[in-house]
């Protein structure tokens, strides 16, 4: 038994070094791969960093036991999986190497070309750099087409970002491979060109550099800025904290004076920093503020710490994407995900663009070496909050053995992993125009739709959206941007396939009821559901009248009435998905469904449009227990009035209901208990 993402095969992989990062690295491999019969191997000359890796790493998996993170039999066999050694030989067969030794290109450089003659020529080689160039780093290499960079974020193991940065002689195959196998493990792959520092590492460090340099301004303490800092740039500890934290002082000094010879003057080693280590070494630490500690700043010196900030680190990340080194869409990803604080276009819209171009102006003219990003003057030109997009496009080419030749499907993927790709404002209006995209592309003959990750095709619609409501046509507009977007691709020409590659509930699933066919993931306990009943609403996006024409009244009412979700098997034998596949052939599977339907291999009945009775059906009882019985009438209401009218008079309808839940008491007790509690506890409502 082994683990495979598109043919390729790991059941072992190597980590080179067990120092700071390494073990973490290791921990999350053996995870994965333990359940597969996978070995990882963690290899380091020096025998103290092997034991203390070692140690750490068994404390952390004891701990994942203890607090249920993982069943006893898992931490068991994640430890079974794990080899500490300083034995080099004990790599030779390994599948994947990762490099996590000390930030220095000589010593990276003997580390590979040691492996090169060790391992067997098809080992995929990646180093854990976070500065490095992978041209640099691999430079001696006789075969350099089988090595990128993979930049984990602190802690390893935890934190899903990895900036995969392919070199000039990367081959593309490993580059999508990479993309797609670290999605495959739970990760959140972000591709970013080559050049020093990558995307996140300047800023990282840029934010670190910009705090020093408000101390040396006399803006206020360290202790000051650390915490003004977090409330102005919306980070969960401050920049001399995640110092702190990380032990990064030596390699920050590093990187800031080599960002200055090649990113730009702006970038150098403060003098604060160089005092630091002068002082106490690498391992002094910032006097910052205890946990939980409450740090008094005066409201001016507040004010200016954070204009100061926030000028700096809108000038540092618009800049880098000036450069173009990642897209828009990934870096807002990136910084929100990685590093823990507020996305560019996240700071710029809340701010208001123009006001976010004064506050850089303000900065580059106190720090002239820092020039004023052009895409940023770009946006507050047009007068637009930047729109950064949450879908993952791509075009995949499908074979057709009938002609001889091959189709060409688009897979159109929502990516909000944060939320478990759920859907708001933004998102739905990019689905509808990407699909636009794909009826006025002739090349294309249809589209896939899927979610990003291994967990969620789309978990659901915006719940702060409706937490915001607060009159009945709030929720009337935000209900009827979802059917539309439905509706448009219910009434396309091209085929749209939904690939359930995670669970589909509630706006995810009728969403995917829209579709013309859906392939569901095999094996899931849990697929899809409509649970907006809890939260004292109905679906207002076609499920109640989708639903029920897709799985029969008598099924449809109770999943609607109660929100019980159904899983892989069931939901293909209600006639919920059209077929099932293993999890990791989803999108194959949905993309050569897509392809059959456009050619007429496969014909489908589609969505009856028709009235499903021409009589007023009564419907069996169901228990709702706690749920509202004020939203059940109406919700009934809806169900009925769809099962004997036309699917477009039924949508109608139930965006005139949902117009009415939205002035019960019920909804915005259920939408506040949701957002307070989540579903830990029933929500206390009053059937009014």
């Amino acid at each position: 038994m082994s683990f495979t993402v598109q043919s390729r095969t790991l059941s072992h992989v190597a980590i080179i070094g067990s120092g700071q990062i390494g073990p973490d690295i290791a921990l999350h491999f053996a995870k994965v791969l333990a359940p597969f019969g996978g070995r990882v191997t963690v290899v380091d000359v020096q025998e103290p960093a092997l034991a203390a890796g070692k140690a750490r790493t068994w404390k952390k998996i004891d701990k994942g036991a203890d607090s249920g993170a993982w069943k006893p039999a898992e931490a068991l066999a994640m430890q079974a999986a794990l080899i500490f050694t300083n034995d080099y030989n004990a790599v030779a067969d390994a599948d994947l190497v990762v490099e996590a030794a000390t930030e220095d290109e000589a010593l990276k450089g003997r580390i590979f070309t040691q492996l090169e003659a060790l391992c067997r020529p098809d080992a995929v080689f990646l180093s854990n750099s976070s500065h490095l160039e992978p041209e640099r780093i691999f430079a001696t290499l006789q075969h350099k087409g089988r090595t990128a960079v993979a930049h984990y974020f602190f802690p390893a193991e935890r934190n899903p970002v990895v900036e995969i940065v392919s070199g000039a002689d990367t081959t593309p195959e490993l580059s999508a491979w990479l993309l797609r196998f670290y999605e495959a493990i739970g990760k959140v792959p972000l591709a970013v060109r080559s050049r020093y520092g990558y995307a996140a590492d300047p800023i990282f460090e840029g934010v670190f550099e910009a705090a020093c340099l408000a101390v040396e301004a006399g803006l206020g303490t360290v202790k000051e800025v650390d915490f003004v800092a977090r409330a102005a740039l919306g980070m969960s500890v401050g920049p001399f904290t995640a110092m702190n934290l990380t032990g990064g002082n030596p390699i920050t000094q590093h990187g800031l004076n080599l960002m200055n010879e090649r990113l730009g003057r702006w970038f150098r080693s403060p003098r604060l920093l160089d005092d630091q280590l002068g002082q106490h070494g690498p391992t002094g630490a910032w006097p910052v503020a205890a946990r939980g500690e409450l740090v008094q700043v005066e409201p001016m010196r507040a004010k200016s710490i954070t204009e100061t900030l926030r000028g700096a680190y809108l000038g540092l990340t618009f800049g880098l994407v000036d450069s173009g080194i990642i897209s828009l869409g990934d870096f807002e990803l990136c910084i929100e995900m990685a590093l823990d604080m507020h996305g560019p276009c996240h700071l710029a819209n809340k701010l208001g663009v123009s006001v976010a171009l004064e506050l850089v102006e303000q900065y580059c003219k106190d720090h002239p070496d820092l020039p004023v990003p052009q895409a940023l003057r770009e946006q507050a030109d047009k007068g637009l909050p930047f729109a950064p997009s949450n879908l993952v496009i791509e075009d995949m080419t499908v074979s057709r053995p009938e002609v001889q030749g091959t189709a060409t499907v688009r897979v159109i993927r929502v990516r909000r992993p944060k939320v478990l790709n759920a859907l708001n404002h933004d998102t739905y209006h990019q689905i509808a125009q990407a699909l636009a995209d794909v009826t006025a592309a002739p090349q294309v003959l249809g589209a896939v739709l899927s979610g990003f990750g291994t967990k969620a095709f789309v978990s659901g619609a915006d719940i702060q959206a409706l937490h915001a409501v607060r009159t009945p046509e709030e929720g009337y507009a935000i209900a009827k941007l979802a059917q539309d977007v439905a509706r448009h691709i219910e009434t396309m020409e091209k085929p749209v396939v939904a690939a359930l590659n995670g669970l589909a509930f509630g706006g995810g699933l009728e969403l995917a009821m829209a579709c013309h066919a859906r392939v569901g993931s095999e094996g899931l306990k849990v697929l899809a559901a409509l649970p907006e009943v809890n939260l004292g609403i109905i679906p207002a996006a076609g499920g109640t009248q989708r639903l029920v024409r897709l799985v029969g009244l008598a099924q449809g009412q109770v999943m609607l009435r109660t929100g019980a979700p159904v899983g892989s098997d069931q939901a293909l034998a209600i006639g919920l998905v059209t077929e099932l596949a293993p999890a990791g052939e989803v999108l194959e599977a949905a993309a050569n469904l897509a392809m059959r339907i456009a050619d007429g291999t496969v014909v489908l009945a589609g969505m009856p449009e028709e009235p499903m009775w021409d009589y007023e059906p009564e419907l069996e009882p169901v228990d709702i227990g706690h749920r509202s019985r004020r939203v059940d009438e109406l919700l009934c209401e809806s169900i009925v009035f769809g099962v004997q009218h036309r699917l477009e008079e039924g949508l109608a309808n139930e965006l005139e209901v949902f117009k009415e839940i939205c002035q019960l008491q019920d909804m915005r007790i259920g939408v506040e208990h949701f957002v307070k509690s989540g579903v830990k506890s029933p929500a206390p409502f009053v059937h009014a």
